[in-house]
């Protein structure tokens, strides 16, 4: 049966002022929206976040954008006007955080930076991404997910110990930073509770980093550095078997990776049991894992001759049946139709007005025993004329009089509190 998720209440009553955009930002701000904050989105009139374009058919919605924005609302605000400049600001007076990531500088040069917003509003969590950090020599400079995987360490410890570095598949550099933002976030809300205060919260993409690749440092204080790539093993040392092993099928993922635990002796005794290789439990030359290093080739000849016997959805099932750490490569597809996650509610079908629906990969964390409720992302200019109501109590004749004067813009449709357009 399929799972609906619910509405997570965690951040009922929160306002977040999203001024962010493409990943990072949006991942941050994503996340608070599915924990329950409400989440208002501000974009340029004039094709909003400059992610609405990614990934997307001709004429057709960006999936890239739908995937980021999902359970917000879409402010859509000239920020050059000095009137849309001084609703942002009365709109931050209101607000509990702010996000933003754009180009160093450019906030500030907006009239939005972190002084003139916490004089306005002291209680505020100001929360920024950029690519380096205050003091960094590259302060100045702009960053990317690939940019900030490079200069964070992440590529350098990744690829085949004889080959170039290489950037992993998830997007460790925006989505990854962004993660890390939202708890400091929570944490800041947290203290203001006690406090009263706001506070700014600031990250940089390649300090981020340097977060997920502590296993590297640990290893690098025991045997010194650099880290050197490892393929499939562990950055930690050998321990075959340890790695990804053919399957039948021959697919470019027909692989199933194998472990076994260095501190658990009895996952080396279990698959010597599953390999028809009992008669080696005991062997002197394979006893530990040092011994097991020195003949690495051997066992990983073993291993691979038994998996090639099988197709990978069946190593894994009968390495995990017998208590042995294995997983198949699954390939996106493979996930996207694997119905266990859409009866989970980790996958939720979520149906766009300018899109025919499509699963995409919701809160995966559950709260009391459910997933948060995935909403579309919200049009251009959806909830413009909601948000100046319920915000800033504007009148539905101030509105109409901001949208002919082309300081704000509505969805055609209108939005969701009703508020009339003007014809």
């Amino acid at each position: 049966m399929e799972q609906e998720g619910r509405p997570l209440t965690c951040l009922e009553g929160v306002r977040v002022l999203d001024l962010s955009q493409f990943e990072a930002g949006p991942a941050c701000t994503e996340a608070l929206a599915w924990l329950g904050a409400e989440v208002v989105k501000v974009e340029n009139p004039k094709g909003g976040d400059p992610g609405r374009v990614i990934l997307g058919r001709p004429g057709g919605p960006s999936f890239y954008f739908l995937i980021f924005n999902a359970n917000k609302k879409s402010l859509a605000i000239d920020l050059k006007s000095a009137a849309g400049k001084k609703i942002v600001l009365d709109l931050a007076r209101e607000a509990d955080v702010l996000v933003e990531n754009f180009a160093p500088g450019a906030i500030e040069r907006l009239g939005l930076g972190y002084d003139v917003v916490s004089q306005a509003n002291p209680g505020i969590v100001y929360a920024q991404v950029k690519g380096f950090g205050d003091g960094s020599p590259f302060e100045s400079n702009l960053a990317f997910d690939m940019i900030a995987q490079a200069v964070g360490g992440v590529m350098s410890i990744s690829g085949e110990p004889d080959g170039r570095p290489i950037k992993p598949g998830p997007t460790l550099g925006d989505t990854g930073t962004g993660m890390l933002l939202a708890v400091s976030i929570l944490g800041a809300l947290y203290e203001k509770k006690t406090s009263g205060k706001g506070q700014r919260v600031q990250i940089a993409m390649q300090d981020a980093m340097l977060q997920y690749i502590r296993l590297a440092f640990a290893a690098q204080a025991l045997r010194g550095g650099p880290v050197p790539r490892a393929g499939d093993r562990s950055i930690s040392g050998g321990n075959p078997p340890c790695g990804i092993y053919p399957c039948r099928g021959g697919g470019p993922n027909d692989y199933v990776y194998v472990y076994t635990s260095r501190a658990n002796p009895e996952h080396w005794k279990r698959l010597l049991g599953v390999l028809g290789r009992a008669d080696l439990v005991g062997d002197d030359r394979l006893g530990d894992p040092k011994s097991r290093e020195r003949h690495e080739a051997e066992i990983d000849a073993m291993v691979a001759e038994w998996t090639r016997r099988h197709d990978k959805h069946t190593a894994m099932r009968i390495l995990g049946d017998a208590g042995i750490p294995a997983g198949a490569v699954l390939d996106t597809k493979e996930l996207a139709e694997d119905a266990s996650f859409v009866q989970r509610g980790i996958l939720q079908t979520v149906a766009h007005s300018s899109s025919e629906a499509f699963a995409m990969p919701s809160w995966p964390v559950r709260h009391n025993g459910a997933t948060a409720a995935v909403t579309p992302a919200p049009a251009l200019g959806q909830h413009t004329g909601e948000v100046l109501e319920r915000w800033l109590g504007l009148s539905a004749r101030d509105i109409a009089d901001l949208e002919q004067d082309r300081v704000i813009q509505r969805h055609p449709s209108g939005d969701e509190r009703g508020t009339p357009q003007k014809t």
